[in-house]
């Protein structure tokens, strides 16, 4: 079949010649004039490519691992490790924000990134073949999000950047064509071609995350840079691919472009995000279910579970109810109705069309901060106030006010930890994690950030550390180490 495409090709291209050429005019001249279509496509990849390169960068992280190797083959297991990453990244505001995966920074304890292009003091090569390579700039994590694994950097080049605009990927459709950013492998400067595979793959069935699917190649390296529509907007951050190789096999994922705006624009206000819910369970209707509680359609978004005095719950809905739109958009599953209320600002009210039997209804429900989220404590404190430095946390003590809004915990007292500085004089068994909640210090009870400092400072060298944590519910003793 191939060859059957590339001689039909081939016969075209020599019948335009071999007409050219009767016409007195030169082949060349023929394929190089204005109604040369592929030329013409070629020049238009050509000067978007150039314009979207500037706007992508090169990440390079250090840090720090657990080395994971067979005690009994190397007895390196546990041992800390210095691990290096490189990644990509792209340019969204002048001001020097910039977003990237958070695999590419996790665990970082120093991050730099590559600018594509030579500042005007260094002079600018333009079209140049053999690239002049921007300065490298010390980059600071602004914040980071591990169920999105997006991350926010910031850096200071001392003159405007040149920024590319987030496209609305709500309007993106399957077949449209996209290219892929970044530095394959270490490949500076690299774009690929391809189109929109699926516009909202879900890759597991509880996944909370939805991806754009492109058969544009994406390779190690490639993550965090910018999978751009032919307007030359991001449309995705690319992610991840599903190989048997290791490298691509036209099988991509990006972030969707509605969800870096969410999470970019929460992180640069606030360092974080914050994720909202109206207590329900949605799940998507499938023919199967719709069989089975005689439905009469066999698609969109059914309530399994609506949580008792929640926002949904004083609103009216009930379980069994069918969601038709949210805010006036159609919903056609689960996982659509869930990324557009995640896009919904806290304590901002919104519109739900439902069905109930024959019905059509009508609620409006308040967006309320979702519970188990760990970062909801960081509007709390102030960072500069609250680190713990001898423990790389920053911590917030629980008071009477404090309780009323927490989940009960099994006691009155103690410091949740609201941060990780990624800087501690202690490590072991894991570490502190995001909402531990911490009781005492080798015993001794601890109700204040002071108090728990002075404990901490109270130890000798050679002095083991042992904490008394509340994580998910359940007490356990943390045993840690000077470093």
């Amino acid at each position: 079949m191939r060859r059957s495409h590339f001689g039909f090709f081939f016969l075209v291209f020599s019948a335009t010649g071999a007409f050219a050429q009767t016409a007195g005019t030169s082949h060349a001249a023929a394929l190089a004039g204005p109604g040369n279509s592929l030329a013409s496509l070629s020049d238009s990849i050509e000067s978007l490519a150039h314009q979207v390169n500037r706007s992508v960068v090169q990440v390079f992280s250090t840090g720090y691992t657990l080395s994971d190797e067979d005690q009994d083959a190397g007895t390196n297991a546990g041992l800390i490790t210095r691990e290096r990453a490189t990644g990509s990244g792209v340019i969204l505001s002048a001001d020097g924000f910039i977003v990237t995966n958070n695999h590419v920074v996790s665990n970082s304890r120093h991050v730099r990134v590559q600018l594509a292009w030579a500042a005007p003091e260094q002079g600018d090569p333009g079209h140049s073949v053999v690239r002049q390579r921007g300065k490298i700039l010390e980059a600071k994590v602004i914040g980071i999000d591990r169920e999105s694994d997006l991350a926010v950097l910031k850096v200071d080049a001392g003159v405007p950047l040149p920024a590319l605009p987030l496209a609305d990927s709500e309007k993106l459709r399957q077949g449209q064509v996209v290219m892929a950013f970044g530095n394959p492998l270490g490949l500076t400067n690299s774009v690929s071609i391809g189109i929109v595979s699926s516009v909202g793959r879900q890759i597991r069935p509880d996944d909370p995350m939805i991806y754009i699917q492109t058969d544009a190649p994406i390779n190690p390296g490639n993550s965090g840079g910018p999978l751009v529509s032919a307007d030359g907007e991001v449309v995705g951050i690319n992610t991840f691919i599903l190989s048997q190789s290791g490298g691509s096999e036209g099988i991509g994922f990006a972030i969707p472009s509605a969800i870096v705006k969410n999470v970019f624009d929460q992180i640069r206000k606030d360092g974080h995000v914050h994720r909202g819910e109206i207590g329900v369970v949605a799940q998507s209707i499938t023919p199967e279910l719709a069989a089975g509680l005689g439905l009469k359609r066999d698609w969109g978004v059914i309530l399994g579970d609506v949580t008792p005095d929640g926002p949904a719950d004083n609103a009216g809905l009930k379980p069994g109810d069918i969601i038709l739109a949210l805010d006036g958009k159609p919903m056609e599953n689960a996982r659509q109705f869930e990324v557009n209320l995640y896009r919904i600002p806290l304590q901002q009210k919104v519109s739900i069309e439902f069905l109930r039997g024959s019905d059509k209804m009508k609620a409006s429900v308040m967006v309320a901060e979702r519970e188990d989220d760990p970062f909801r404590f960081l509007d709390l404190v102030k960072p500069e106030d609250s680190t713990v430095a001898q423990l790389g946390i920053v911590g917030i003590a629980i008071t009477k006010n404090l309780q009323k809004v927490l989940p009960e915990t099994r006691k009155p007292y103690g410091v949740i930890v609201a941060a990780r500085t990624g800087e501690s004089e202690y490590s072991g068994q894991g570490g502190l994690k995001l909402g531990d909640v911490i009781y005492s210090v080798n015993g001794s009870p601890v109700a204040t950030l002071d108090a728990l400092r002075a404990s901490l400072k109270g130890l000798r060298a050679a002095d083991p550390l042992v904490l008394q944590v509340e994580r998910d519910g359940k007490l356990m003793f943390l045993t840690l180490s000077e470093e």
